[in-house]
């Protein structure tokens, strides 16, 4: 009963913060002092100054503004503009065709950027206006864009795979791997989706009249180099085993630097505000994990995660319908949170139980970040919803009713690496011992 009380303390708390104007990470650190102080005789402030250096002080941490300022140099240069005009011969021949290259480039560049936001934009600004301009049907050019987009989280370097493997103390390099297979199977059956619509109403992607020859295709590939050229020195050091993620970071931002100079895209004011973009993206996230470390600390101080994992446990739910119940509660919370506030508030008691259940760390990281994409497509708090809006004007519920069949797709395909853990887990036990 005394801990019944406690957790519907929290709860209320919780519920009272983030309802404010009060910042997610404030408010975090805020419910944690409330639990600590009303529950414990422990001195919240001590404890509070520790975990804050703990969590922002690891060299893992050093990778985070490096791949956002990559990120953002990559955003303000000419590389996402050159990825659409070397992807688009390519994609002619197919049924859909144009619509294929907001799927192609939104994979391209989510190996490079880490974010899904960033990814959205970057090839939204691109291809959209050339996409309506053409003709094409505006809801399957938006709705492909908008799931598509969210590959950014999925397909490493990812913003939110950095996070939880701070969070869940799973080895970040892993977690990178982990997410291609899956990534690659997920842009596919975007792809299949715009064939098959295409293939039943022709009309939505109209007849080019221009013909593309070999000739045009081949001529069209050095304008991918800089970003393939990116994958490889970010990725590849990695999965390599030469670098580590930080260190891969670090080479990231000198080539996004580097193909800018060269495509003479960037400048001294481009330069800083990019620098100015990733420090308070940096701040925003290291705040808000900050906050988390502390209220999980004061979850465990007040045993709610064992005394709840100890309940599910009785029970006797198999470990899918465990699933099924962590699904619901992550499509409810990608209504009202964004990823990285999904992610620190719902590890502590997620993780023990998911771990009490047999599945694997790094399978959950990769079952969370996509039902973390699925959040940045459903409204009222969907960040790719709010990109698109911005790029295109249209509203809210338009968009996210063109990007519903994209919801859907990735709801099939957590279903599918839950019944199918090792097409997550394939590539790490392969290439990392």
């Amino acid at each position: 009963m005394e801990l019944l009380v406690i957790s519907i303390v929290m709860l209320l708390a919780l519920t009272f913060f983030l309802g404010t104007t009060i910042w997610i990470g404030i408010s975090l650190f805020l419910v944690g002092i409330v639990g600590l102080t009303l529950f414990t005789p422990a001195n919240p402030f001590a404890i509070l100054s520790n975990i804050v250096w703990n969590s922002v002080s690891g060299s893992t941490m050093i990778a985070l503004p490096l791949f956002i300022l990559m990120g953002e140099i990559l955003f303000r240069s000419k590389i996402s503009e050159n990825l659409f005009k070397g992807l688009s011969p390519w994609m002619h021949k197919l049924p859909g065709r144009l619509i294929h290259v907001n799927i192609a480039a939104s994979a391209l560049f989510a190996a490079v950027s880490g974010s899904s936001a960033a990814t959205t934009a970057a090839v939204g600004k691109i291809t959209l206006p050339e996409l309506l301009k053409r003709g094409y049907n505006k809801s399957l050019s938006i709705g492909s864009l908008a799931g598509a987009g969210s590959l950014g989280f999925l397909i490493p370097p990812s913003m939110v795979m950095l996070v939880y493997g701070i969070l869940a103390d799973v080895s970040i390099g892993k977690l990178f791997i982990a997410g291609v297979i899956p990534g690659i199977i997920l842009a596919f059956l975007f792809s299949g989706y715009v064939l098959i619509r295409c293939l039943i109403s022709p009309e939505m992607a109209p007849q080019d009249t221009e013909e593309v020859s070999w000739k045009d295709k081949l001529r069209a590939l050095p304008l991918l180099l800089p970003v393939l050229l990116l994958i490889l020195m970010v990725l590849g050091s990695i999965y390599l085993g030469w670098a580590t993620p930080t260190e891969a970071a670090a080479v990231g931002v000198l080539g996004s630097l580097l193909f800018a100079f060269l495509s003479r895209s960037i400048t001294g004011k481009i330069f800083w505000e990019a620098v100015l973009g990733s420090v308070k993206t940096s701040c925003m996230i290291m705040l808000i994990v900050s906050g988390a470390s502390f209220l999980s600390v004061t979850v465990g101080y007040l045993r709610i995660p064992m005394e709840l994992t100890r309940f599910i446990a009785t029970l006797g739910l198999s470990k899918y319908m465990l699933i099924v119940i962590f699904s619901i509660m992550y499509l409810i919370l990608g209504c009202l949170l964004d990823g990285f506030s999904m992610i620190v508030m719902s590890l502590p008691i997620a993780l023990p139980l998911i771990k009490t259940a047999g599945f694997d760390p790094l399978w959950f990281g990769i079952y969370l970040v996509i039902m973390i994409e699925l959040a940045q497509i459903t409204p009222p708090v969907g960040f790719n919803l709010f990109v698109i809006n911005g790029l295109t004007g249209e509203s809210l519920g338009s968009i996210a009713k063109a990007a519903f069949p994209s919801f859907v797709i990735m709801l099939l395909m957590t279903a599918f690496i839950t019944v199918y853990p090792e097409v997550v887990l394939f590539l790490p036990k392969l290439m990392i011992k």
